[in-house]
């Protein structure tokens, strides 16, 4: 079944089509992507091994009268990073680490519990079942205390066996929506079909095991918010843009809105956008899906898109379009220190045009919601600014 050509003329992609062909062409000589590294999809009896292994460490130096440890990879250092422009942020190879040791007040808990969850895990693996991190939560609540706790631990164990949380049968809940001209299978048989209407499709659990993916789009839209999100829905906006896809995190998005995002990229190719908040909280977000954090950089291979593009909201837009100042908002000490952080960053020696939007910023002390385009018309966003936008080439 084709999709229902409903959208622009031909002539309105000229400049897209364009873009994707300089993309492939990147691709092509090599300089768009590198093999990938870091994390791999491990089998059942690999993780067994690998958690085995740990125990036995911990019963030798029982066996030696020593107080045994765990020793994780440092994730919240700068130091363990590396920034390489076709992957993003990533850990250094040999990067330097931390012992979780069991005879250390400050540590006891931790070495405690990542025990418990490595037999959790164990379990899950060794009998083929799945569960969610809420799940793992849930079965101690009061010994966890907060699910970040739970998350953070999860985290450090797939980075020290080098698997992906998949490969520990630790599955994320999905907050993501998505929608417009795509079709694909889920691991169970489910065809599902994503095709604009009132309402969005859930991002799949398991993005690693959904097949058949069929699209005819000309390019990926990621919304920062689930506000903007339906308003666009609202306005039609996939129909009257046909073909495209748009998907939203519904903010910092989580694992498996990234490994969509990173799996339709993979698959064909098409040019990625980002539309979001011109404020520092929205720019984060958007260096998230492109280069990746340094929390999950053990896993940047398969989550980062480099080849992701800011189309909106700039802060230069707001000039541009003479918003009023009445529309702006001050930005906090925190939005200040925020955006002072992401200039340091390494990657933004190689974005000179979004340096330059984000001194811009810095120096007018404003910040703008998309939301602030309502000002000149209540559909601006989806009737003037995201087509001309896309039609003539609006993004950086």
């Amino acid at each position: 079944m084709a999709f229902a050509p409903m959208g622009p003329e031909a002539s309105f992609f000229e400049v897209l089509d364009r873009h994707r062909a300089s993309l492939l062409a990147t691709l092509r000589i090599g300089c768009g992507e590198t093999p990938g590294r870091g994390t791999h999809l491990a089998s059942s009896s690999e993780v067994l091994a690998s958690i085995e292994n740990i125990i036995q460490d911990i019963i030798s130096s029982l066996a030696r009268n020593e107080a045994p440890a765990i020793t994780i990879d440092n994730r919240s250092s700068w130091d363990n990073i590396k920034f390489e422009d076709s992957v993003g942020l990533q850990m250094v190879p040999h990067c330097t680490t931390r012992k979780i040791k069991s005879d250390s007040p400050k540590s006891v808990q931790k070495f405690a519990l990542i025990l418990k969850i490595l037999s959790m895990i164990y379990k899950l693996v060794q009998s083929n079942t799945y569960a969610t991190k809420r799940d793992i939560y849930y079965t101690d609540s009061q010994l966890f205390g907060n699910q970040t706790v739970v998350d953070n631990i999860i985290d450090d164990i797939s980075c020290m066996l080098k698997v992906p949380r998949r490969s520990l049968h630790i599955l994320s809940t999905s907050k993501g929506l998505i929608a417009g001209n795509l079709r694909f299978m889920e691991e169970d048989g489910t065809r599902v079909n994503c095709t604009c209407g009132a309402s969005a499709t859930a991002v799949p659990s398991n993005i690693q095991g959904i097949r058949n993916l069929i699209t005819d789009a000309k390019f990926l839209l990621i919304v920062e918010k689930d506000a903007t999100f339906q308003r666009l829905l609202d306005d039609n906006f996939c129909s009257k843009m046909s073909p495209c896809i748009m998907v939203t995190g519904k903010g910092i998005p989580d694992l498996n809105t990234r490994l969509l995002v990173k799996r339709l990229w993979d698959a064909f190719h098409i040019p990625v956008f980002t539309l979001v908040d011109a404020d520092p909280h929205g720019i984060e977000i958007m260096c998230i899906y492109k280069y990746g954090s340094m929390s999950m950089s053990f896993e940047a291979h398969n989550l980062t898109v480099p080849a992701i593009r800011w189309l909106g909201l700039l802060p230069s837009d707001i000039k541009r379009l003479n918003i009023p100042k009445d529309s702006l908002i001050p930005l906090t000490k925190h939005d200040q220190m925020k955006l002072h952080s992401i200039l340091k960053r390494p990657y933004v020696n190689c974005q000179p045009f979004w340096r330059k939007e984000m001194e811009m910023m810095a120096d007018s002390k404003l910040k703008a919601e998309i939301q602030a385009l309502t000002f000149l018309s209540s559909d601006y966003l989806s009737r003037v600014y995201l087509p001309n936008k896309l039609k003539f080439g609006g993004w950086i």
